[in-house]
């Protein structure tokens, strides 16, 4: 038996072929920041169409779209975002959402298959009555597929009960979604479904 190895876990990895070089080089451009470049709009438009978001915005890269969301959602310092303990952004991005956002996280105890239990989560908030010495919860953070974990794949289903949990509290869900797609073909679930119950997804 043969076994093959075949590394996703970055995208400077994985490198793209003559096509997609091709394309990049012939690719029509023109000023972002003045909303005129039309393949970065198209960009935009289809992946929010395919994630089922309002809205898209290109940035650099992943760790920049995980900030933008982190801090777009943890809009007052010394919020807390709660977030699995060995997930990607507290192991790898916590210093910028500290730094940048004075973001704290609030680490829950990643299982095996990349999951947070669901009442480890809901204990981990805070009570927003004790805003005067504790940091208020405001955003819980997933990864799919959890890096960490081996590249396991979070369900729709789990997500969904993390979104009403979310809710519930009048917080905010975001997903790092830098390998969504990896995860959307290993489960046959559309890559919307997958984000379905999420206010933001990278």
């Amino acid at each position: 038996m043969v076994a093959r190895t075949v590394d996703l876990r970055s995208d400077t990895v994985t490198k793209p072929t003559e096509t997609m070089r091709a394309a990049m080089a012939t690719a029509e451009v023109d000023d972002d920041i003045l909303g005129a470049d039309p393949t970065a709009f198209r960009l935009e438009s289809e992946v929010a169409k395919i994630m089922g978001k309002e809205a898209g915005l290109f940035v650099s890269s992943g760790t920049m779209g995980n900030l933008i969301s982190v801090l777009v959602h943890c809009d007052i310092r010394g919020s807390e975002v709660i977030l699995g303990d060995n997930s990607h952004i507290h192991i790898y991005e916590n210093g910028g959402i500290s730094t940048i956002g004075g973001v704290h996280p609030r680490p829950v105890k990643n299982n095996e298959d990349g999951t947070m239990d669901i009442d480890s989560i809901e204990v981990a908030i805070r009570d927003p009555r004790g805003e005067l010495v504790f940091p208020t919860t405001k955003l819980i953070c997933l990864e799919n597929s959890h890096a960490n974990s081996g590249g396991r794949c979070l369900s729709a289903e789990y997500t969904d009960r993390v979104g009403e949990l979310a809710k519930k509290h009048g917080l905010k869900l975001h997903i790092d979604g830098a390998r969504i797609f990896n995860a959307s073909v290993a489960l046959g679930v559309p890559v919307q479904r997958l984000v379905q119950a999420a206010d933001s997804v990278s």
